[in-house]
């Protein structure tokens, strides 16, 4: 299981970002993204301000701009799919460099572009700053189904223990000659895959039949000590007061 970790997304560091208690947090991700989502379009200047609001978010939680830049390539096939729509779009249409694009593709993949980089940087701000562990806490405490936060507790438990089993497996048909490279394999590739489901949901019941024996009634014990002070969800809500306020301006000078 070397090198290998639940939490990739998650940079070890001391910053008040950091700090603050995870339902803060995700409360903050989630209105900074709504606000940038309702925000016009047309309105180009304020996403620059957002953008210069998530800089500063960053650099007080010590995130650095590579590490940010590097992990949000996976939003690429958007971005193509809107460096597309101009050439694609219908409409009023504009020569630029001789070419022909549509103001209307223009827009609309200058919204996608911008608007999911935007919540791509957000998201990864929430990830590089929050485990895995502590979002789920923040889930729990934040009213989010009970059935769920279970269940992805239990994923970020045992994915570690399953990447481990399907490593050691591949291990094994490797040294009995065994090449995933060659398609005509496929068939031994398959059954690996149905052993390790098998072996995951035998794990599952025994798991289940320990809770049982321990007095398990369908909750779980409250995740995590303490909650978010009233302090701690002003400060917090810093963030997506300022966005609003960019974008309630941004409505009215448009």
């Amino acid at each position: 299981m070397a090198g290998w970790s639940a939490d990739v997304l998650h940079l070890d560091r001391d910053s008040p970002l950091h700090r603050l208690p995870p339902e803060v947090k995700i409360a903050a991700a989630v209105a900074v993204t709504l606000v940038v989502v309702a925000t016009p379009r047309e309105v180009f200047w304020a996403f620059g301000g957002y953008a210069v609001l998530v800089a500063v978010v960053a650099a007080v939680g010590r995130v650095p701009a590579g590490w940010l830049a590097r992990r949000a390539l996976v939003e690429t096939p958007f971005v193509l799919l809107a460096l597309v729509l101009p050439f694609v779009g219908a409409g009023e249409r504009v020569t630029w460099l001789g070419l022909g694009l549509s103001v209307e593709g223009l827009l609309g993949g200058w919204n996608i572009l911008v608007k999911g980089t935007l919540g791509v940087l957000v998201s990864l701000l929430l990830a590089a700053t929050t485990t895995s562990r502590d979002l789920i806490v923040g889930l729990d405490r934040l009213r989010c189904p009970r059935i769920v936060t279970q269940i992805a507790m239990f994923m970020v438990r045992y994915l570690d223990v399953l990447v481990g089993e399907a490593r050691r497996m591949r291990v094994a048909r490797i040294s009995r000659g065994d090449d995933p490279r060659f398609l005509w394999q496929l068939r031994g590739f398959a059954a690996g895959i149905g052993a390790l489901f098998l072996r995951a949901f035998e794990r599952g019941e025994r798991v289940y039949l320990a809770m049982l024996s321990r007095g398990y009634s369908g909750r779980m014990p409250p995740a995590g000590a303490g909650v978010a002070s009233a302090g701690q969800w002003l400060l917090a809500a810093t963030v997506p007061a300022v966005a609003a306020g960019v974008g309630v301006t941004a409505v009215l000078l448009s």
